[in-house]
């Protein structure tokens, strides 16, 4: 009898175990969409809400990323490089408090003043977080039920609207963009190489697959379903690492391993933090043409963490 009340209880603690494993779903995005998909984000958002998320990663740049900052202060987004020199300004001009800081977030998001709004964006401006310098700008401009429009971009209309919809109060950053400059640099590259050798007719016929594949889809409003079938995330993948190339050239090489690096860098920008945080359910919102590596790295670096795809969860 004894032994059979210790199996019990071994097993009952053991599904306590398992029933508290952290995992991580992850949807692909499409970054901005045209117009006439512009509700393309609607399904996806249902999807996020069904899995009831308690933590959402983003597809920007840690605060203390000073190595990627260093780039992106004079990089390829004006929106970082005007954020940038925003922050720069309010560390040396703001008095931030971190006790009034604290006591802001903790309020409902009904509960935020104008005056509050505008306090907890220019924190977030001095700590040099962008994600949620971005989202406290959007509640100011759009209220906490949002824009009434589509943004036709995650961030409005997916990012946004679910952080206010479940009531979580800070996004988390998770990219890297360390070695972008030299990713672009050889994309370039490659591209010159690709138009002598031949290989850019590959990169044309995968681009026309991908696009034709999604005409149907997207005339139902399942474009964000479609962009998230594994065969659609590879051939993302391909077309962004490189890894179509028939000559593997210098620049195609250095390429593919720049966009390895990233991605395995921001593998471990979200699962470092998963381990570290509370939160059980947590979600990445990012470009799908990085879900296929990170799920790899996620999988091969973070076993104890749970890995969902939007299409398979």
């Amino acid at each position: 009898m004894k032994k059979l009340f210790i199996s019990f209880i071994f097993l009952l603690f053991s599904q306590i175990a398992i029933g508290q494993q952290k995992e991580v779903l992850l949807i692909g995005t499409m970054h901005k969409v045209p117009k006439i998909v512009k509700h393309s984000y609607r399904p996806l958002l249902k999807k996020a809400m069904n899995y009831q998320p308690e933590a959402i990663y983003v597809e920007t740049p840690r605060p203390n990323d000073s190595i990627s900052w260093e780039y992106l202060k004079d990089g390829w987004s004006n929106s970082y490089k005007e954020f940038y020199a925003l922050s720069d300004s309010l560390q040396n001009s703001y008095n931030f408090d971190q006790s009034r800081f604290q006591k802001l977030l903790k309020k409902n998001f009904n509960a935020l003043t104008q005056k509050d709004l505008k306090e907890l964006i220019k924190s977030f401006g001095y700590l040099r977080d962008y994600a949620n310098y971005d989202f406290y700008s959007y509640i100011q401009q759009y209220g906490i039920s949002g824009s009434s429009k589509p943004t036709r971009h995650e961030d409005g209309d997916l990012t946004a609207k679910l952080a206010l919809q479940l009531n979580i109060k800070k996004l988390q950053s998770m990219d890297d963009q360390q070695t972008n400059k030299e990713y672009h640099q050889a994309w370039q590259n490659c591209a010159e190489d690709g138009s002598e050798n031949g290989d850019n007719k590959i990169n044309q016929k995968l681009n026309k697959k991908q696009y034709n594949k999604a005409i149907v889809p997207a005339l139902f409003g399942r474009l964000g379903f479609y962009v998230n079938k594994r065969k659609s995330l590879k051939r993302l993948n391909q077309l962004a690492s490189f890894s179509y190339v028939k000559n593997q050239t210098k620049s195609c090489l250095e390429g593919l391993d720049f966009w390895n690096r990233r991605n395995h860098n921001m593998a471990q920008n979200i699962g470092s933090q998963i381990v570290d945080n509370s939160a059980t359910r947590n979600i990445v919102i990012v470009g799908a043409s990085h879900i296929y590596r990170i799920e790899k790295e996620l999988k091969a670096n973070f076993p104890e963490i749970n890995v969902l795809l939007l299409n398979e969860s």
